[in-house]
Protein backbone atom coordinates (compact mmCIF):
# COMPACT_ATOMS: atom_id res chain seq x y z
CA UNK A 1 0.00 0.00 0.00
CA UNK A 2 0.96 3.36 -0.93
CA UNK A 3 2.00 6.03 2.13
CA UNK A 4 -0.85 8.73 2.42
CA UNK A 5 0.22 11.68 0.66
CA UNK A 6 -0.03 14.56 2.68
CA UNK A 7 -2.82 17.50 1.59
CA UNK A 8 -1.54 19.80 -1.05
CA UNK A 9 -1.58 23.43 -0.19
CA UNK A 10 -2.78 26.19 -1.55
CA UNK A 11 0.40 28.51 -2.38
CA UNK A 12 0.25 32.30 -1.73
CA UNK A 13 -0.87 33.99 -4.17
CA UNK A 14 0.66 37.31 -5.26
CA UNK A 15 -0.10 40.20 -2.85
CA UNK A 16 -2.11 42.52 -4.29
CA UNK A 17 -0.36 45.50 -4.24
CA UNK A 18 -1.23 48.60 -1.52
CA UNK A 19 -4.05 50.57 -2.22
CA UNK A 20 -3.84 54.19 -1.96
CA UNK A 21 -4.90 55.73 0.83
CA UNK A 22 -7.25 58.53 0.39
CA UNK A 23 -5.28 61.26 1.45
CA UNK A 24 -7.19 64.49 3.10
CA UNK A 25 -7.87 67.52 1.01
CA UNK A 26 -4.99 70.59 2.50
CA UNK A 27 -2.93 68.25 3.69
CA UNK A 28 0.81 68.11 2.84
CA UNK A 29 2.19 65.11 1.13
CA UNK A 30 4.96 63.89 3.26
CA UNK A 31 7.57 62.71 1.00
CA UNK A 32 10.16 59.98 1.79
CA UNK A 33 13.50 60.95 3.50
CA UNK A 34 16.60 60.04 1.52
CA UNK A 35 19.45 61.27 -0.58
CA UNK A 36 18.69 64.55 -2.57
CA UNK A 37 20.58 65.81 -5.69
CA UNK A 38 22.45 69.11 -5.33
CA UNK A 39 22.05 71.57 -7.89
CA UNK A 40 25.39 72.52 -9.77
CA UNK A 41 27.40 75.55 -9.02
CA UNK A 42 26.27 78.61 -10.74
CA UNK A 43 22.54 76.67 -11.65
CA UNK A 44 19.60 78.54 -11.62
CA UNK A 45 21.42 81.85 -10.96
CA UNK A 46 20.51 84.19 -13.70
CA UNK A 47 23.26 85.84 -15.85
CA UNK A 48 24.42 88.83 -14.31
CA UNK A 49 22.39 88.43 -11.49
CA UNK A 50 24.05 90.06 -7.75
CA UNK A 51 25.67 87.66 -5.81
CA UNK A 52 26.16 87.51 -2.18
CA UNK A 53 27.91 89.75 -0.25
CA UNK A 54 31.59 88.07 0.28
CA UNK A 55 31.74 85.69 -3.08
CA UNK A 56 34.08 88.19 -4.97
CA UNK A 57 36.08 87.96 -1.33
CA UNK A 58 35.91 84.65 -1.54
CA UNK A 59 36.50 84.15 -4.90
CA UNK A 60 40.19 86.05 -4.61
CA UNK A 61 38.93 89.80 -6.02
CA UNK A 62 40.55 93.07 -4.91
CA UNK A 63 38.50 94.93 -3.88
CA UNK A 64 40.04 98.91 -3.63
CA UNK A 65 40.32 100.34 -0.43
CA UNK A 66 40.52 104.04 0.29
CA UNK A 67 43.83 104.59 0.23
CA UNK A 68 43.65 103.24 -3.29
CA UNK A 69 41.12 105.20 -4.90
CA UNK A 70 42.69 108.20 -3.57
CA UNK A 71 46.20 107.33 -5.38
CA UNK A 72 44.67 106.89 -8.11
CA UNK A 73 42.93 110.19 -8.18
CA UNK A 74 45.92 112.18 -7.04
CA UNK A 75 47.51 109.76 -10.47
CA UNK A 76 45.16 110.96 -12.77
CA UNK A 77 45.31 114.82 -11.46
CA UNK A 78 48.90 114.49 -12.05
CA UNK A 79 48.83 113.54 -15.08
CA UNK A 80 46.33 115.77 -16.28
CA UNK A 81 48.38 118.70 -15.13
CA UNK A 82 51.53 117.16 -17.14
CA UNK A 83 49.33 117.62 -20.13
CA UNK A 84 48.26 120.95 -19.21
CA UNK A 85 52.06 122.16 -18.97
CA UNK A 86 52.73 120.50 -22.22
CA UNK A 87 50.04 122.09 -24.34
CA UNK A 88 51.07 125.26 -22.57
CA UNK A 89 54.47 124.58 -23.71
CA UNK A 90 53.31 124.31 -27.04
CA UNK A 91 51.09 126.84 -27.35
CA UNK A 92 54.16 129.47 -26.55
CA UNK A 93 56.39 127.62 -29.02
CA UNK A 94 53.55 128.09 -31.68
CA UNK A 95 53.48 132.18 -30.86
CA UNK A 96 57.18 132.68 -30.70
CA UNK A 97 57.23 130.73 -34.25
CA UNK A 98 54.68 132.95 -35.99
CA UNK A 99 56.46 136.01 -34.46
CA UNK A 100 59.35 134.93 -35.78
CA UNK A 101 58.45 134.10 -39.45
CA UNK A 102 56.03 137.46 -39.70
CA UNK A 103 59.69 139.37 -38.54
CA UNK A 104 61.12 137.39 -41.08
CA UNK A 105 58.71 137.80 -43.85
CA UNK A 106 58.66 141.67 -43.22
CA UNK A 107 62.78 141.74 -43.58
CA UNK A 108 62.69 139.90 -46.44
CA UNK A 109 59.86 142.68 -48.15
CA UNK A 110 62.39 145.01 -46.91
CA UNK A 111 65.41 143.91 -48.52
CA UNK A 112 63.80 143.63 -51.36
CA UNK A 113 62.44 146.89 -52.12
CA UNK A 114 65.90 148.56 -51.00
CA UNK A 115 67.69 146.50 -53.31
CA UNK A 116 65.46 147.95 -56.10
CA UNK A 117 65.82 151.23 -54.69
CA UNK A 118 69.55 150.93 -54.59
CA UNK A 119 69.58 150.47 -57.71
CA UNK A 120 67.33 153.35 -58.97
CA UNK A 121 69.93 156.02 -56.84
CA UNK A 122 71.56 156.74 -59.78
CA UNK A 123 69.28 157.75 -61.90
CA UNK A 124 67.89 159.47 -58.99
CA UNK A 125 71.05 161.70 -59.00
CA UNK A 126 71.29 162.14 -62.54
CA UNK A 127 68.11 163.59 -62.50
CA UNK A 128 69.04 165.89 -59.53
CA UNK A 129 71.97 167.07 -61.67
CA UNK A 130 69.94 167.84 -64.53
CA UNK A 131 67.62 169.66 -61.99
CA UNK A 132 70.47 171.93 -60.70
CA UNK A 133 71.70 172.74 -64.42
CA UNK A 134 67.70 173.27 -65.49
CA UNK A 135 67.94 170.69 -68.10
CA UNK A 136 65.10 169.05 -66.49
CA UNK A 137 61.87 170.31 -69.20
CA UNK A 138 59.06 169.17 -70.53
CA UNK A 139 58.22 165.39 -71.02
CA UNK A 140 61.57 164.73 -69.55
CA UNK A 141 60.43 166.23 -66.54
CA UNK A 142 57.13 164.74 -66.10
CA UNK A 143 59.00 161.19 -65.97
CA UNK A 144 61.41 162.00 -63.39
CA UNK A 145 58.30 163.67 -61.56
CA UNK A 146 56.92 160.28 -61.73
CA UNK A 147 59.88 158.33 -60.95
CA UNK A 148 60.69 160.09 -58.01
CA UNK A 149 56.95 159.85 -56.36
CA UNK A 150 56.84 155.76 -57.27
CA UNK A 151 60.68 155.54 -54.69
CA UNK A 152 58.93 157.84 -52.47
CA UNK A 153 55.63 155.57 -52.08
CA UNK A 154 57.85 152.40 -51.30
CA UNK A 155 59.06 154.54 -48.15
CA UNK A 156 62.32 156.04 -50.12
CA UNK A 157 62.95 159.61 -47.89
CA UNK A 158 65.82 162.19 -49.58
CA UNK A 159 67.87 164.02 -46.97
CA UNK A 160 70.64 166.51 -47.10
CA UNK A 161 70.38 170.27 -47.74
CA UNK A 162 73.22 172.85 -47.25
CA UNK A 163 73.43 174.27 -43.66
CA UNK A 164 72.39 171.05 -41.95
CA UNK A 165 74.48 170.28 -38.69
CA UNK A 166 76.91 167.47 -39.73
CA UNK A 167 75.87 163.83 -38.68
CA UNK A 168 78.27 161.11 -39.24
CA UNK A 169 75.45 158.52 -38.92
CA UNK A 170 73.83 160.39 -42.12
CA UNK A 171 76.49 162.47 -44.13
CA UNK A 172 80.29 161.35 -45.65
CA UNK A 173 82.25 164.33 -45.67
CA UNK A 174 84.16 164.43 -48.56
CA UNK A 175 86.19 167.85 -47.94
CA UNK A 176 86.77 170.17 -44.97
CA UNK A 177 87.08 174.03 -44.66
CA UNK A 178 86.64 176.46 -42.23
CA UNK A 179 84.68 179.47 -41.99
CA UNK A 180 84.03 182.37 -39.09
CA UNK A 181 80.35 182.54 -40.07
CA UNK A 182 79.58 178.71 -38.14
CA UNK A 183 79.88 177.65 -34.23
CA UNK A 184 79.57 173.86 -35.40
CA UNK A 185 80.74 170.81 -38.31
CA UNK A 186 78.35 172.32 -40.92
CA UNK A 187 76.92 170.86 -44.23
CA UNK A 188 78.11 173.30 -47.08
CA UNK A 189 77.60 171.61 -50.60
CA UNK A 190 75.32 168.38 -51.12
CA UNK A 191 77.00 166.52 -53.63
CA UNK A 192 74.85 163.68 -53.59
CA UNK A 193 71.62 163.43 -51.94
CA UNK A 194 71.35 160.94 -48.87
CA UNK A 195 68.36 158.18 -49.01
CA UNK A 196 66.99 156.55 -46.40
CA UNK A 197 63.42 153.72 -45.75
CA UNK A 198 62.37 154.49 -42.34
CA UNK A 199 65.34 154.59 -39.69
CA UNK A 200 67.96 152.63 -41.87
CA UNK A 201 69.80 154.47 -44.15
CA UNK A 202 70.44 153.52 -47.32
CA UNK A 203 73.09 155.46 -48.73
CA UNK A 204 74.64 158.46 -46.57
CA UNK A 205 74.57 161.97 -48.38
CA UNK A 206 78.22 163.59 -49.91
CA UNK A 207 78.75 166.34 -48.55
CA UNK A 208 81.33 168.89 -47.83
CA UNK A 209 81.85 170.46 -44.96
CA UNK A 210 82.51 173.55 -42.73
CA UNK A 211 84.42 173.89 -39.53
CA UNK A 212 84.75 176.66 -37.09
CA UNK A 213 87.20 178.64 -36.42
CA UNK A 214 89.71 177.15 -33.64
CA UNK A 215 89.27 180.96 -32.06
CA UNK A 216 85.64 180.61 -32.42
CA UNK A 217 85.61 176.56 -31.25
CA UNK A 218 87.67 177.42 -28.10
CA UNK A 219 85.20 180.35 -27.77
CA UNK A 220 82.06 178.22 -27.45
CA UNK A 221 83.79 175.89 -25.30
CA UNK A 222 84.62 177.83 -22.83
Amino acid sequence: MSEPQEPMTDLPADEPADEPVDQPLGEPVETPAGPQETAAPGAGTPHGAQTEPGTAEEAGAEVPTGSDVVADLAAAQSAVAALTDDLKRLQAEYVNYKRRVDRDRELVKQNAVFSVLSSLMPVLDDLDRAREHGELEGGFKAVADALERSVAAQGLVKFGKPGDEFDPRLHEALLHSHSAEVTTTTCQDIVTAGYRIGERVVRPARVTVVDPEPENAEQADS
